[in-house]
């Protein structure tokens, strides 16, 4: 609904905190309780229990450009049978401004906000997708913890020299336009961000496999998963 844990605090009465701890799956709330929560976001109540059947986990793709989110989003996507999705562009059309116009005239914590808003409402979906992020989706705290909590992350890992060629194939110089330093400045960008990255439920070297084989590693780490995570057959205790 891209509501607020704090508005739907608000209208139910529940803390934020929680609220938090009931989205992740943590916090033990009473019928009442949750009554209350159900009525603040105007669904039934049964619409806040866990079904018989696990909803399967979205996929989402972090790293810095040029790493093979795409390229592999688009395959995996294809291979799972689900919608593939790219956040800058879900930005953009949301902004109604390129990534450039809107840098330069909201900043960077403005696109942090859309992001984090567009995400939740894809989530609320409750369906399977494969998502691209942006580079620095992971330096917004709150975005990056909800992205853990509710997707399967896997950090497309590329070295240096792959991301700065994958950018240059892809016919954009502005990167390295006029700096001298570019190079050094996206090693610094990641190892910056390697240590963040890291955290994600799965590592990709985009650098060392091919497109095929990152598909059919990320599947097999998802079916991994499911297992642990599935429904008891009936009957089992």
């Amino acid at each position: 609904m891209g509501w607020t844990l704090r508005e739907i605090a608000d209208r139910s009465g529940v803390s934020s905190r929680f609220l938090s701890d009931l989205e992740a799956g943590k916090g033990n709330i009473s019928v009442l309780r949750l009554a209350d929560v159900a009525r603040a976001l105007d669904v039934p109540l049964v619409s806040l229990m866990p079904s018989e059947e696990k909803q399967k986990a979205s996929i989402t793709l972090i790293g810095l450009r040029g790493a093979g989110k795409s390229t592999i989003g688009k395959s995996l996507a294809k291979h799972l049978g689900v919608r593939f999705l790219e956040l800058d562009e879900l930005i953009e059309k949301e902004a109604n401004l390129s990534l450039g116009e809107l840098f330069s005239l909201h900043g960077e914590s403005y696109y942090k906000r859309l992001a984090y808003d567009i995400l939740l409402k894809l989530l609320a979906q409750n369906e399977q997708m494969v998502i691209a992020t942006g580079g620095s989706v992971v330096t917004d705290p709150e975005t990056w913890q909800l992205l853990k909590r509710r997707t399967h992350t896997v950090w497309i890992k590329a070295s240096p020299e792959d991301h700065w060629k994958r950018v240059l194939g892809q016919g954009d110089t502005r990167p390295m336009a006029n700096r001298t330093s570019a190079m050094a400045e996206l090693r610094a960008i990641l190892s910056q961000r390697s240590p963040i990255y890291a955290e994600a439920s799965q590592t990709v070297d985009s650098s060392s496999v091919r497109v095929t084989e990152a598909v059919r590693l990320i599947s097999a780490a998802l079916r991994q998963k499911e297992d642990k995570t599935g429904r008891r057959p009936k009957g089992s205790t």
